[in-house]
């Protein structure tokens, strides 16, 4: 199982690095910089933590499949929900439906580092 989760991982932090550097491209390009923080957001949280991730479930096994499987989904759903909330801000989508998107996404985030931390700290299958 520890090989799907990284495979998924992987998949998606290949995905959030288009986008990525796509809106980096579009920034330089235009000189309009008002993604910037969520383009940050994408390459730090959904390219970089989601590959650093998908690297640990391929070295490691760890012994709580339930654990392991509530970290990766928290991880995208929670990675899609913080970006796509701080983009709705950007295009001047009414506050409170973004703002559910944002903080619901980043609260589920949160809940994935929180998951990592415990998986880090358990006993792993080498």
């Amino acid at each position: 199982m520890h090989k799907k989760h990284s495979n998924l991982l992987l998949k998606t932090a290949a995905i959030f690095g288009l986008i990525g550097a796509g809106i980096g491209g579009h920034m330089a390009g235009s000189y309009d910089y008002a993604f910037r923080a969520a383009h940050a957001h994408i390459l730090v949280v959904g390219w970089l933590s989601l590959f650093s991730w998908a690297v640990y479930y391929r070295v490691f096994k760890p012994v709580s499949v339930k654990l392991a499987t509530a970290h990766v989904y928290t991880a995208i759903i929670g990675t899609i929900g913080l970006t796509s909330g701080m983009i709705l801000d950007i295009f001047n989508v009414p506050q409170p439906f973004y703002f559910i998107v944002y903080i619901g996404g980043g609260v589920t985030l949160l809940a994935s580092f929180f998951l990592f931390a415990l998986l880090a700290f358990m006993k792993h299958e080498e």
